[in-house]
């Protein structure tokens, strides 16, 4: 894994309800276009949220974005509890607390896989790619934009986090994830798969590219210690199984993190009021004492 520092300072830029560091941090990772211009967001601007996705991705491709909402809703779901994700808001990185990263994590594909393959083969198995011990469950129509999927992640103890993830973008060869209030991060997690450019007979590339800040101080502390090398671990695990479905012998997965901002944004310290973690281990306690005998 490689780290760097961002940038310091920024020219200022037009914005969509971010801040001039968050506005030009490096561009998620599909950044091919067909020729009228349709694709996911090239920058964090661009991505900036429901709020406005319509606007920032004007007519032409206005059905791979999701429609604006102002509170999640959900329907129970087979196999997770479903618990701290509905009502709550959808979060990006402007409404974090912790240091602002990103994270890439680059797999490169068999040389007969076209990245609309790949992308197919991650949408249709997304849940069977998870490490062990963590559970998704998405909408029965599959990754498609607007659809909220439920997340049960294992947290040691016998207790898991419980939360989700709201479907921001999906096209043929890219779908963008948001996260809600109260997850472990504010953020966008970005998948996609194109080919490497300049080069004769190039290879797919698979990509997982992540723009974060932890949510709250509690989650910047376990960030701090242990959690990033932890979904680091989690995003490689995700990646080598989703290429070994797709038939690469011995995959490998290449990771970069780059810490885009330095600074803590204390006025959203309250956030940890929404904190999933701390609310899951309180909701696991309450189902376990009403489980014993009387």
């Amino acid at each position: 894994m490689t780290e760097t520092a961002g940038p310091d300072r920024v020219r200022s830029a037009e914005q969509i309800g971010l801040s001039a560091r968050e506005a030009a941090a490096a561009p998620p990772p599909h950044t091919g276009r067909d020729a009228a211009g349709n694709g996911p967001p090239r920058n964090a601007a661009e991505a900036a949220g429901p709020r406005n996705a319509a606007e920032a991705a004007g007519p032409r491709n206005a059905a791979n974005w999701a429609r604006k909402v102002e509170r999640l809703e959900v329907n129970p779901r087979d196999g997770v509890r479903g618990t701290n994700v509905a009502r709550r808001r959808l979060t990006g990185p402007v409404q974090g607390f912790g240091k602002m990263w990103q994270k890439s994590y680059r797999m490169k594909a068999g040389p007969g896989i076209e990245p609309e393959q790949a992308i197919a083969t991650w949408k249709e198995h997304f849940p069977e790619f998870w490490p062990k011990g963590s559970r998704f469950a998405g909408a029965l129509t599959g990754i498609s934009p607007g659809d909220v999927a439920l997340l049960d992640l294992a947290i040691g103890g016998g207790v898991k986090l419980s939360t989700g993830v709201f479907v921001l973008y999906a096209d043929a060869e890219s779908f963008t994830l948001m996260t809600p209030q109260g997850h472990m991060f504010a953020g966008w997690i970005t998948f996609s798969a194109e080919r490497e450019a300049g080069q004769a007979n190039s290879r797919a590339v698979v990509q997982a590219l992540v723009l974060m800040r932890a949510n709250d101080p509690l989650y910047e502390i376990g960030m701090t210690f242990g959690g990033h090398r932890k979904e680091d671990k989690f995003w490689v695990a995700t990646l080598t199984a989703l290429g070994e479905r797709l038939g690469i012998q011995h995959p490998v997965v290449e990771t970069k993190t780059t810490c885009v901002d330095s600074k803590r944004q204390w006025r959203h310290a309250s956030n940890i009021w929404h904190n999933s973690m701390i609310r899951s281990v309180l909701q696991t306690l309450t189902f376990r004492r009403n489980k014993k005998p009387s």
